[in-house]
């Protein structure tokens, strides 16, 4: 069985302001994510991690570094936030009133939509973040593991995971740097036992 902390990066300013979509875009963290993350650190004092994993963008990166109290961060381009296409750097308001048939897709069928028109398909997203589990749970199997991922991205697995339509996604409200975790077991099978915790 692998035993997975997951978070979702700390805040950035894309976040702080009105939640603007920041799939690759490389931006940093605000002074709050900051503390977020140094948060978690002092929640997990105690608790032993194996290894820790991050997206290999900076806020995913520089989260995953304090929150583990500085252990070697390796990264996985499978952990990077979804491609958002036409919407990237944008509100949903603003990109909805740029044309909302995207949008509209996206809701019904994120599974086969494309984010943004021009971005990543939900099914794209959910095989590539498997694959990651998969490998993950070979290599460290029997043991607990760290991954700071995307709020996109770690909803998407989580659903699909859980046996939910991808469409249903939207009904995890994964905080900034909040503890979150779940167990695989040797079936690949998940248990999801905290989401959005103050400790493990």
């Amino acid at each position: 069985m692998l035993r997975v902390i997951l978070l979702r990066h700390g805040e950035t300013a894309y976040n702080a302001d009105g939640n603007r979509y920041c799939g690759r875009t490389d931006i940093g963290l605000t002074d709050k994510g900051l503390a977020q993350a140094a948060k978690v650190s002092e929640a997990l004092k105690g608790v032993v991690v194996d290894a820790v994993y991050a997206s290999p963008l900076q806020r995913a990166r520089k989260t995953a570094a304090i929150a583990s109290g500085n252990q070697t961060v390796i990264t996985d381009e499978r952990l990077i936030e979804a491609d958002f296409g036409l919407w990237e750097g944008k509100t949903k308001e603003e990109f909805n009133a740029e044309d909302p048939t995207f949008w509209a897709a996206w809701i019904k069928d994120p599974q086969m939509a494309r984010a943004g028109g021009t971005g990543e398909t939900g099914g794209e997203i959910v095989n590539r973040v498997n694959d990651f589990f998969e490998d993950l749970h070979r290599r460290h199997n029997g043991q607990l593991v760290m991954v700071v991922a995307h709020n996109g991205i770690n909803r998407l697995y989580l659903a699909a995971k859980l046996g939910m339509p991808l469409s249903n996604y939207r009904r995890f409200d994964m905080q900034n740097s909040a503890v979150s975790y779940f167990e695989l077991d040797d079936e690949n099978v998940l248990v999801l036992k905290k989401l959005n915790a103050t400790q493990l």
